[in-house]
């Protein structure tokens, strides 16, 4: 995809899910590998190897601060002000012949799309997505909550939030809930309070992971009736809670947990499984 393909109004996200990878013979494409939460230890080898072997990378500062110890390549930073002035120097370094690898946080199909989109746009050839370990496949283990039970929602992204907060309304209480929080408006006390106001039950037990694989790793168990007293603010000193964190909602019986209903492999009938966001899952 190039430049020309996506136009200033358009969604970035959404550019990134239109079409399936294409195949390709010409050359070689961008890869853009999801690094794990950042714990070094949860990135995967194939993303290791990627990434060593690069000539230029590209990435949020933060993403990139993870990973340039690994590599000799030219480390392109961006923050959210200036990612298209920084994915028009990777384009180009790329369109001279340099091996380019897009670096995302998590994996790119939980909350990566709107980055992926615009590497997309900037570039004259495909983009592959190599898959990583997302914080929200730590927290459903954390939590014991499996995916087919689950619905996950990432508000960790710009633009209006109303589809993704219905979709939790709609579910609490029957589902679980996963849900990447946005920094500073929506954190976990934004949504437990959103949550309540829908009506959702006070005594859900709800968790709030932060920093998940890193060395100071913390939960805060609690109920979602208790985590919506911490709602309001929009700074880091008006919430407990990191940037970093992931809220799991429990259901207590939730629906297609251990049940005849639930799809069965190779069965396309069956009750619907688990929700994703509009950022790709």
């Amino acid at each position: 995809m190039t430049g020309d393909d996506a136009g200033p109004a358009e969604d970035p996200a959404a550019v990134a899910a239109a079409n399936p990878e294409p195949n390709w013979e010409g050359p070689a494409p961008v890869h853009a590998v999801g690094i794990g939460p950042g714990n070094p230890d949860y990135l995967t080898r194939r993303a290791e190897q990627t990434i060593a072997g690069a000539d230029a990378i590209v990435g949020f500062e933060t993403v990139v601060g993870y990973v340039d110890d690994l590599t000799d390549a030219d480390a392109l930073a961006c923050g959210y002000d200036d990612q298209t002035e920084t994915l028009a120097a990777f384009a180009d370094r790329v369109a001279a012949g340099a091996d380019g690898v897009a670096v995302l946080m998590g994996d790119p199909s939980y909350s990566g799309y709107a980055f992926l989109g615009r590497v997309e746009a900037a570039l004259d050839r495909p983009v592959r997505v190599l898959p990583g370990v997302s914080s929200l496949q730590v927290a459903a283990g954390r939590a014991r909550t499996p995916m087919e039970a689950s619905t996950f929602v990432t508000l960790h992204r710009r633009g209006p939030l109303g589809a993704d907060r219905e979709r939790l309304r709609r579910d609490a209480g029957d589902r679980h809930l996963l849900v990447l929080p946005r920094p500073y408006d929506w954190m976990p006390g934004d949504v437990a309070a959103d949550l309540r106001e829908a009506g959702a039950p006070a005594d859900l037990p709800a968790l709030v992971y932060e920093r998940l694989t890193h060395d100071d790793e913390t939960v805060t168990r609690t109920t979602l009736g208790e985590l919506a007293t911490h709602a309001g603010g929009n700074g880091p000193e008006e919430t407990p809670f990191d940037d970093l964190s992931v809220l799991v909602v429990r259901a207590e019986h939730p629906l297609g947990a251990g049940r005849d209903d639930v799809t069965a492999p190779g069965d396309r009938t069956g009750a619907r499984t688990g929700g994703g966001s509009g950022e790709g899952g």
